[in-house]
């Protein structure tokens, strides 16, 4: 069985993010595996070394720098990459437009990918792409077993566990707390340098949104501090409540 893992580039996310004219300045920023991504890398890894998968291949689109993370991923294990070369500015329906396209020519029986972004949290992308191919989804899994054909995943439901089955192929994504990846070891690391990487176009799509401009959220203002005698302290929080924060009050 074939096992076809997206995975994307992201900022580090102990990152410092700096905007300049609206944009975010990439300078001196560490980019990473996204780690959602990176527990399904660590998936597909576990479904080979227990004989259920025979090839782990690793896609990720965007510019000539994804395929750090790439190699990131075979020195973990996977076999080979898969470079589809596209504008960073690509929104979630164009990446999935492409990345739909490289999967439909691998022809992979289980595509994995984790369940959300951790620089854009638009959790689009694994969703789009099962719809493309019209294949199952199943989302947020933190478990997965695969017998006669099926793939059957427990996934986090709001107040318990929803188990859902569907037939292969089918596009799962995954929560992080799915397993715990590993570090790529020397061996992998030098192992990865050989493992062939081949590098594609993007399929032409048009983004559907245009990102105008990016701000970051208002600085927190400092609290207040009263260090008063209790009933001098009770009258002066009630004053600031009811004329500085203008709560509303009910009766």
């Amino acid at each position: 069985m074939k096992v076809l893992v997206c995975v994307k580039q992201t900022f580090d996310t102990e990152a410092k993010i700096e905007l300049k004219d609206g944009k975010i300045a990439e300078a001196g920023i560490n980019l990473i595996i996204n780690p959602y991504d990176e527990v399904a890398v660590e998936g597909a890894i576990q479904l080979k070394e227990k004989k259920v998968a025979d090839e782990v291949v690793v896609v990720s689109a965007g510019a000539d720098k994804a395929m750090d993370a790439i190699r990131t991923a075979l020195a973990m294990g996977a076999d080979r990459g898969i470079l589809v070369k596209q504008d960073t500015a690509a929104d979630e329906y164009a990446r999935a437009v492409a990345l739909a396209a490289v999967i439909k020519e691998e022809n992979p029986e289980l595509v994995l990918a984790g369940h959300v972004a951790a620089d854009d949290g638009s959790s689009q992308v694994p969703t789009r792409i099962a719809e493309i191919l019209g294949y199952p989804h199943i989302n947020v899994i933190t478990s997965l077993d695969i017998a006669d054909g099926k793939v059957t995943c427990s996934s986090e439901a709001d107040g318990g566990t929803q188990v859902t089955e569907v037939s292969l192929p089918a596009v799962i994504s995954s929560q992080v707390s799915w397993n715990e990846p590993r570090y790529p070891s020397m061996k992998g690391i030098m192992q990865a340098k050989k493992k062939p990487v081949a590098t594609v176009d993007a399929a032409a799509a048009d983004n559907k949104i245009n990102i105008v401009e990016f701000s970051l959220p208002a600085a927190k203002q400092a609290g207040i501090k009263i260090e008063e005698d209790p009933d001098v302290a009770a009258a002066k929080l009630a004053d600031w409540i009811k004329n500085t924060a203008k709560a509303e009050i009910k009766n």
